[in-house]
């Protein structure tokens, strides 16, 4: 039956509601019939994909509609097209059946498909006889969805999509596309209303800023040799592993001599053997995703699925992933779920509704950052989120995810004024939503991936952040692996900032923390966020003049190394930056020509490696057996003392003396008698620092020792009977 002429004018306009139910291949009363759209063909003939001639097809419509019978059965087709002189082969998208079928559905529509990466989005694969690209968008309040790109002239009529009513997910595949072909989606919204073009949610790569098209690529690499690093994690108690890491911007930790962002490769060659000889455990990158805007630093994603074009094609970053493995490093990314900016080519009112952010700007709109939230209550949105999470520890084997701003997702209050925000059901600020995510998130990846770690930057006193987050459990605990310690962070700056003549009224700075240090699994962060927007670098910090504000530093590093803890440090930070971190430039490398920067590098070095080597220092870095105070309540001189501990292993002592003020017989209670030696000393001159010292170790007699406590400095001591 032959459609009306508005269906028809639909189809060429690129809006008609059902394309699959005209276009292609169908079964007839008088055999199969076929109709295409093929822009600038003047003859067309149908072919099987396999060669054989099936019919001529007659232009109906000037504008490229064919139309005519084929032989034998409905099936896929390809056309060979003529104008003139040329000529030139279509295969027909339309004549291709369906690529998700009815499982998918049920999942995607349950919320509990955790292999939603393999379906949506721009995927290459053989179809029915066929080479292509299958994609599918969910848009499920979309009057009409098309995938545009250089493929089709971004011609919105070529490849309108089909759509899977019950669950609002459109689809095509696109025969005789590949690799790095740019596209988009042209959706019209329930209104009528053409939105603007929008990038793919799912797409593995995308255009390099300012562009904003999406990549079909395959993510990651297929070959990977990091089997027995990932075991190793997967067999250990993270809690009582060695676990430093080194904080970075890929975009500015070093540039090449062109004032361009690494590659992914070039990175890997130089990052990687850094980290070792730092002796890092783990590199945490700042968001690795793609973004629109260099100074978001990549907390402002449009591209979850995607690694940035920054810094090359995606399998380069599987190559970096790999090689820090196969080094002995592992890989944590920042993880951003807590927001996502307005960008038009982005998620915003993606359907021409609000489908992944909230209605309700009370509750779907970040004032912080200008951003939109995620409706974490609904369940295809927690699933795209969740998926995300699950595909960089599959596709690019990452270790772990450091997750952004957690404090701003579980509060409806956060950063809003009293009639800003909407109570939750039982009248509290408690985002039960986001929460109930959370804790999906971290039951998907912990099920699925052993070794895997989430750390949470979570800065208020939400309880059990670290609790594991069982089914049956208390709706309040998130089960991360480990939270940073915004308070620790906060406290010793404070106080490091102070001038020392001062510090004596402010011990419990160092001391406080102590009351709440194994109330979670921490991680000690000296990160990005205190070295940017106006507040200086850590060595600017520090309270003296240039010696003492060094000398400061080092003592600071001792102090953290040998607090429990896991430990983080930013970029630059471990030779004591001078400037402020600033993301449009590399570091400041020239700082190791000054032995008073490299002195601070090599304290770190060597913090790194003592923590390492001596299980004392990490093996109880999250429970208070490990922990016991020597010296607490010696706010008059400034010093702090304690001992480290693990079972089966000898004990380390740290001790701090926070004035410029040489200490030449400091009577320090000591575990153990015997001898106990020197291990780290931050006042070596070997650091910058004056040299004094304790010659390599001490000895403790009736529970005692007199012992050298050089200005503005950290100890450590190692017992060795």
């Amino acid at each position: 039956m032959q459609p009306p002429a508005s269906a028809i004018e639909a189809l060429l306009n690129g809006t008609h509601a059902d394309p699959f139910s005209l276009l292609g291949t169908h079964a007839g009363p008088v055999g199969t019939f076929a109709r295409a759209i093929l822009p600038g063909a003047e003859r067309a003939s149908a072919f099987s994909l396999k060669g054989g001639f099936l019919g001529h097809l007659e232009r109906v419509d000037d504008r490229g509609l064919f139309e005519g019978l084929v032989k034998g059965k409905p099936r896929p087709v390809k056309y060979k097209c003529t104008s003139g002189t040329h000529s030139w082969w279509v295969s027909d998208a339309y004549s291709f059946g369906p690529v998700l079928g009815p499982l998918d559905d049920l999942l995607i529509a349950q919320g509990t498909h955790f292999r939603l990466f393999d379906k949506m989005g721009a995927h290459l694969i053989e179809h029915e006889g066929a080479s292509g690209v299958h994609f599918a968008v969910w848009a499920p309040n979309a009057a009409h969805v098309s995938v545009v790109g250089d493929f089709n002239g971004w011609d919105a009529a070529r490849h309108q999509m089909r759509r899977r009513t019950d669950i609002g997910v459109w689809e095509i595949f696109v025969p005789d596309i590949g690799e790095w072909e740019a596209y988009k989606y042209r959706i019209i919204g329930p209104d009528g209303t053409v939105l603007p073009l929008k990038a793919d949610p799912f797409a593995f790569a995308s255009e390099l800023r300012p562009k904003t098209a999406s990549l079909t690529a395959r993510p990651a690499k297929p070959d990977w040799g990091d089997a027995a690093h990932r075991a190793h994690w997967a067999s250990v108690d993270p809690r009582r592993e060695a676990i430093s890491i080194y904080e970075v911007h890929p975009g500015s930790w070093q540039r090449d001599e062109n004032g361009w962002f690494l590659t992914w490769d070039e990175m890997a060659a130089r990052l990687i053997p850094y980290a070792v000889e730092m002796g890092f455990t783990h590199i945490q990158f700042l968001p690795v995703s793609e973004h629109p805007y260099d100074p978001s630093w990549g907390y402002q994603t449009t591209g979850l699925y995607a690694p940035s074009a920054r810094f090359g094609a995606p399998d380069g970053f599987a190559r970096f992933v790999d090689g820090a493995h196969r080094a002995g490093i592992g890989v944590l990314i920042d993880w951003v779920p807590a927001h996502f900016p307005v960008d038009e080519h982005g998620l915003a009112r993606f359907d021409g509704t609000a489908l992944y952010e909230h209605e309700d700007p009370r509750l779907g709109f970040h004032p912080d950052w200008n951003t939109a939230i995620y409706n974490f209550g609904r369940r295809e949105v927690a699933s795209f989120l969740v998926n995300n999470a699950l595909f960089w520890a599959e596709q690019y084997h990452v270790d772990g995810l450091r997750v952004d701003a957690v404090a701003s997702m579980l509060y409806r209050d956060y950063s809003r004024a009293a009639d800003e925000w909407i109570p939750n059901e039982a009248g509290g600020r408690e985002n039960w939503e986001a929460v109930d995510f959370l804790r999906a998130v971290n039951r998907a990846v912990y099920s699925s991936h052993p070794g895997f770690l989430t750390i949470a930057e979570e800065s208020t006193a939400w309880p059990g952040v670290t609790l594991p987050a069982y089914e049956d459990g208390p709706r309040e605990s998130l089960g991360f692996g480990f939270k940073w310690n915004m308070g620790f962070m906060h406290d010793t700056l404070k106080y490091m900032a102070r001038d020392p003549v001062h510090r004596k009224f402010h011990h419990d700075d160092i001391t406080f923390g102590l009351m709440y240090a194994f109330a979670e699994n921490f991680v000690l962060p000296l990160s990005h966020d205190e070295v940017v927007h106006g507040k200086g670098s850590l060595l600017t910090k520090m309270s003296g003049d240039e010696w003492q504000k060094f000398a400061n530093l080092r003592s600071l590093y001792g102090l953290m190394w040998g607090y429990p803890g896991k430990k983080l440090l930013f970029m630059g930070q471990e030779f004591a930056q001078s400037r402020e971190w600033a993301e449009d430039r590399a570091l400041d490398w020239h700082h190791l020509d000054d032995p008073a920067h490299a002195g601070v590098r090599a304290l770190v070095r060597d913090l790194n490696h003592a923590y390492r080597q001596y299980p004392a220092l990490h093996a109880r870095d999250c429970e208070g057996e490990g922990f016991e105070w020597l010296v607490v309540d010696d706010a008059a001189a400034s010093v702090f003392a304690w001992v480290r501990r693990a079972p089966g292993h000898p004990p380390v002592v740290v001790v701090s003396n926070m004035t410029p003020a040489l200490h030449s017989h400091y009577r320090l209670r000591l575990p153990m008698d015997g001898v106990w030696a020197e291990i780290i000393n931050s006042d070596a001159s070997i650091y910058g620092g004056s040299g004094q010292g304790n010659l390599g170790a001490v000895t403790a007699h009736h529970g005692a020792a007199d012992v050298i406590l050089p200005p503005l400095s950290t100890l450590m001591f190692v017992h060795q009977g």
